[in-house]
């Protein structure tokens, strides 16, 4: 009787077939691998795009049709087009119904401001407001808004002998003051109607505005010459002159100004120190990504 042996699975030959079967698998696992490499340089290549597309968008504040959006970018109208319509879809750029012209999108604003917190607007304010006193003589301050007031985050003092004792951090009222009328000229009318409408205009001194009429007329200069004038409306003994920052966008996001007592800041000196602030301001504008702020202006 001839023995028989059974073979185990492992000791068994691998038949033709089977064989074939295991290579097509080893050559398609091997194409995953370069459609994934394929994907990720695809996707860096998409990214690129995308960014680029935000980047010319974010310059043209009055929007920007396809054609000279795909033309500035270097694609074809129809890569442009499904790439703007993914990031319309995600709300960081919007079309306009009529027009059909692209403009940046909320959620974009929320990652600026988020990156251009106050730590890092301090950081860019500082060495330009240190610059503005030493050639002014006098103190220099950069505030935001903070709900119906402003807060200043950064200050300098100057060489003068009188000197103002602001501390980083304080607050101050919108209507009386040079920084804050700054703040509401950059508001949009409903938003200053309402500011109007709940805020009462408390005098500081005899020379605040307490008339919504008149701060509407006031702020509706500064609107048209871009720099707001306080001649001793929040301090009687002290005048300030502010100008608006821009940021990337074109939108006002602070005030950057001076201020000095009146007895040295005469209406010739005011004059002459606007100028040194409007230079300041175009500075830390350009720090926060603004471009063509004669014509923003």
């Amino acid at each position: 009787m001839t023995s028989r042996t059974k073979l185990k699975t492992s000791d068994k030959p691998a038949s033709p077939r089977k064989t074939s079967v295991a290579r097509l698998v080893q050559s398609t696992e091997q194409n995953i691998d370069d459609d994934a490499e394929d994907r990720a340089r695809s996707g860096v290549q998409s990214l690129g795009r995308a960014f680029a597309i935000l980047e010319e968008v974010a310059r043209h504040r009055e929007g920007i049709g396809l054609a000279e959006l795909s033309k500035l970018v270097g694609l074809h109208n129809s890569t442009t087009f499904h790439l703007a319509k993914t990031m319309v879809s995600l709300g960081y750029m919007r079309q306009e119904r009529d027009s059909k012209r692209y403009r940046v999108g909320r959620p974009l604003f929320a990652l600026a401001a988020s990156a251009l917190d106050e730590i890092e607007m301090v950081n860019l304010a500082t060495p330009i407001l240190e610059d503005l006193s030493r050639e002014s003589g006098e103190s220099g301050h950069f505030a935001v808004r903070m709900g119906d007031s402003v807060v200043v985050i950064a200050r300098t003092s100057g060489a003068g002998a009188f000197q103002l004792t602001d501390r980083v951090g304080v607050v101050r009222p919108a209507h009386c003051t040079a920084l804050g009328k700054i703040i509401l000229a950059s508001l949009r009318p409903d938003q200053l109607k309402r500011f109007l409408e709940r805020v009462e205009l408390i005098p500081s001194t005899k020379k605040s505005i307490t008339d919504p009429s008149a701060l509407l007329r006031q702020i509706t200069e500064i609107r048209r010459d871009a720099i707001a004038f306080d001649d001793g409306e929040f301090n009687a003994e002290v005048r300030c002159v502010a100008v608006p920052v821009y940021n990337f966008t074109g939108e006002v996001i602070g005030a950057l100004g001076i201020s000095g007592p009146i007895w040295r800041m005469t209406d010739q000196v005011l004059q002459s120190r606007a100028k040194l602030v409007q230079t300041a301001a175009k500075r830390l504008s350009a720090e926060f990504g603004a471009r063509d702020l004669a014509k923003s202006s």
